[in-house]
């Protein structure tokens, strides 16, 4: 599903301490994810959310994670297991066609999307798979780099996200960021 891959060595700097200056993930996830949940972080890279969402759901919650590419994928399990977290986190490797998340239906109360949505060329069948992945009611914060994706285009994805069948609940402030918290209605 990606456009632009991000090369595999940018993850260390998207988990680099100096990151949270300015977006601190406990914070940003804190209103939004509980104990016990089931949460999907679509392009976790190394897991800069992963991690922090994994403490959030407690040991009866779980985090799928989901990129693309195998590299972070490890990293991301290096990283879980110093953590003591790899029995919260069940991680998965994408393809560029699916998330590959067909078994979730319905089954997800949280997702996020960080830096993710504009990358994709076929934004529409990712939004439609977050979409299907989502429990009725279930949330979807959907946050793009402003210094890289413009207004018009982050409004173009909103629109797409609208056109699977999420809603605009909300416009979260996040740092150097354009955001937006959806909601599957139905």
């Amino acid at each position: 599903m990606a456009e632009a891959v991000c090369p595999w060595w940018i993850g260390y700097l998207l988990v680099s301490p100096l990151r949270r200056l300015f977006q601190k993930p406990e914070e940003l996830l804190a209103p939004y994810v509980e104990e016990g949940m089931t949460v999907m972080d679509v392009g976790c890279a190394m897991g800069f959310f992963s991690l922090p969402l994994a403490e959030r759901v407690g040991t009866g919650g779980r985090v799928v994670c989901v990129d693309l590419q195998e590299r972070m994928i490890r990293s991301l399990r290096k990283r879980a297991a110093r953590a003591g977290l790899e029995n919260r986190i069940e991680m998965r490797v994408c393809s560029t066609e699916s998330l590959g998340t067909g078994d979730l239906e319905g089954a997800v109360d949280f997702a996020v999307a960080f830096a993710v949505v504009h990358e994709v060329p076929e934004q529409a069948r990712l939004l439609a798979e977050i979409h299907s992945a989502l429990r009725v009611a279930g949330r979807f914060l959907l946050a793009e780099p402003a210094g890289h994706v413009s207004d018009k285009r982050f409004a173009e994805s909103i629109a797409a996200a609208e056109a699977a069948g999420l809603s605009v609940v909300d416009r979260p402030r996040i740092r150097m960021s354009h955001a937006a918290l959806l909601e599957r209605k139905a």
